[in-house]
């Protein structure tokens, strides 16, 4: 089937594009109408479209896109058939591909270092670096009643971080801590590692993990006393672009009781 698109549509699409490379090209702080320090939209679209290296410029939109990473959805971008095939047939499919990206790099397939590696990676995606993918992977997190009312501040820290960074799939390595005031419910302590293991072993973004393992424990221990704090370092950042090997990211997300500063503080001093 083939789809059709009207002028209007074509012509919103690039004018859109146009603006998002603006605001990148002028580093605006986000991709909003509203960030932008002009008067008068027209004005904008007059420039934008009078400025033909920009118009040559947004024929490879990934490109002028560059580092500028937008996370578009708390939940990991997912077709509808993402489960229509077996693992098994996923990874026969992603070794064949994978098997064509090593011919197009000029690497020897018949070399014995070589021939099973479209297999491992393949294996390697689907069994393990990509497991979080799918739901009947999701672990059962089961919960107590908090028969012997604690009710102060739990902390679960330096819990490990392997996930891969879904705009190059190179690795982010770090450390997550959670802390959490129990109400009605408790849950058992590597239950947690086990819920951020999950959703860190798909392909991320940082904030995406932070969020996604914040919702979870909020639904699950029914309290809104939730805080979680995410410091990894990504490949992405040190193997390539920029190359800086000392830094590292940050991410938060709390809620109840943890919107004091002084209770954040309190988290915060038990993670030194």
């Amino acid at each position: 089937m083939t789809i059709k698109y009207s002028e209007k549509t074509l012509h919103a699409t690039k004018l859109h594009l146009l603006l998002f490379h603006y605001i990148y090209k002028n580093k605006l702080t986000t991709p909003n109408c509203r960030s932008l320090r002009i008067s008068n939209q027209r004005t904008l679209t007059k420039e934008l479209f009078m400025n033909t290296s920009l118009k040559r410029d947004i024929s490879s939109p990934i490109e002028n896109l560059g580092d500028l990473h937008i996370m578009t959805s708390i939940d990991t971008p997912m077709r509808h058939d993402a489960f229509t095939r077996t693992d098994s047939e996923k990874i026969k499919k992603i070794a064949q591909l994978f098997q064509d990206i090593m011919h197009e790099l000029g690497l020897d397939l018949q070399d014995d270092s070589l021939s099973g590696t479209p297999y491992r990676v393949a294996k390697m995606y689907i069994n393990e670096l990509f497991y979080g993918l799918n739901p009947a992977n999701k672990p059962q997190l089961s919960t107590f009643e908090n028969r012997y009312g604690y009710n102060k501040l739990l902390v679960e820290k330096n819990i490990r971080v392997n996930s891969a960074c879904e705009h190059h799939f190179l690795p982010i390595v770090g450390r997550a801590h959670i802390g959490y005031i129990a109400k009605k419910k408790v849950i058992g302590l590597s239950k947690i590692n086990r819920v951020v293991d999950y959703y860190a072993h798909r392909p991320q973004v940082q904030e995406r993990l932070t969020l996604q393992i914040f919702n979870e424990l909020k639904s699950t221990l029914e309290t809104d006393d939730i805080i979680v704090l995410i410091d990894a370092d990504h490949l992405c950042v040190s193997a390539r672009g920029v190359k800086d090997t000392t830094s590292s990211t940050t991410t938060m997300e709390y809620s109840g009781i943890f919107a004091s500063e002084s209770q954040r503080n309190d988290f915060f001093n038990l993670l030194k």
